[in-house]
């Protein structure tokens, strides 16, 4: 487990973290969100002892010592690799910096490769890679030395979305052996996806702290999906229904003032009848940063 205890970073005038505590646990994929200047490129070079920090961080209850750094995997926003060397070059260079020799990194290379559908060969410069290829062999660099703790900046950057589903598995893959794994990423579905629990800092500080579910549920029930004959206007002068978005043909979207007034519309819409959809769901992550992340509130 992953302890991250009362974190505070000041550079200069400016307290890019403030007071930051979380817990990550063995087999848990946490999701670490917020805007651009939030404290998270911060946060993960605390945890990698890149920069000096008050507070404490512990791995499996002890400080993070010289043998802990070589079962991290970290993946940067920033691509890293060095365009002139093969592929093989490049993962069995950063393989031997986290004390894998090269005998046990080779016959490891190609199944990877085949893993994340790499076009390419091991010998190919890295240089002569698409941008996408590119980030599958970063990855690759980052898992092939089974990391117990992964820390995943934008992982899915400038993937299409089957490479995307492809680096997702292997993400989840990690996580069934049991490693600990910290995922930072602006696509909140990816979030929504595969996270088991989120942090969002706002200006250095933690806003909201849980899992996925809990998050969501703490901003209450209130949008409200169903298919009716019902008009717009009609659903519009329902009692709690703060605005409705159409969604399709018969199909709305319901904004409610309050989440206890979906038993009453549901009576009033169905009228004892069949309906074929009405679900009633708590905002979704991508809502909750939008509003959050810049300090408002979810309506």
């Amino acid at each position: 487990m992953l302890s991250v205890a009362h974190i505070s970073k000041t550079f200069g005038s400016v307290k890019a973290l403030d007071d930051v505590s979380f817990d990550v646990h063995d087999g848990e994929i946490m999701g670490l969100i917020g805007q651009n200047g939030a404290g998270k490129s911060t946060t993960f070079h605390s945890i990698l002892n890149f920069l000096q920090f008050d507070g404490q961080i512990t791995f499996n209850g002890q400080p993070l010592s010289a043998d802990d750094y070589n079962l991290i995997g970290y993946l940067p926003e920033e691509r890293s690799l060095m365009p002139k060397l093969t592929i093989a070059q490049q993962i069995t260079y950063l393989a031997r910096l986290k004390n894998q020799p090269a005998s046990v990194t080779k016959p490891k290379i190609a199944p990877w490769m085949a893993k994340f559908a790499v076009k390419g060969q091991p010998n190919d410069k890295i240089n002569k890679l698409s941008k996408g290829n590119q980030q599958k062999v970063q990855l690759i660099c980052t898992l092939i030395h089974d990391p117990q703790l992964i820390i995943l900046d934008e992982p899915f950057s400038g993937l299409d979305p089957v490479n995307a589903d492809l680096l997702k598995q292997a993400i989840l893959d990690a996580k069934q052996r049991g490693a600990t794994i910290i995922f930072s990423s602006h696509d909140m579905s990816n979030v929504e996806e595969i996270c088991d629990s989120l942090v969002m800092l706002r200006d250095g500080q933690v806003v909201l702290n849980g899992t996925v579910d809990d998050v969501r549920e703490q901003f209450g029930r209130t949008r409200l999906f169903l298919t009716t004959d019902w008009s717009l206007d009609e659903l519009a002068a329902l009692t709690g229904v703060q605005k409705v978005n159409p969604l399709g043909a018969h199909r709305y979207q319901l904004l409610l003032n309050d989440a206890d007034a979906g038993p009453a519309i549901f009576a009033a819409v169905t009228q004892g009848e069949y309906i074929q959809e009405f679900s009633q769901q708590p905002p979704t992550l991508d809502e909750i940063f939008r509003t959050e992340a810049g300090g408002e509130h979810v309506e």
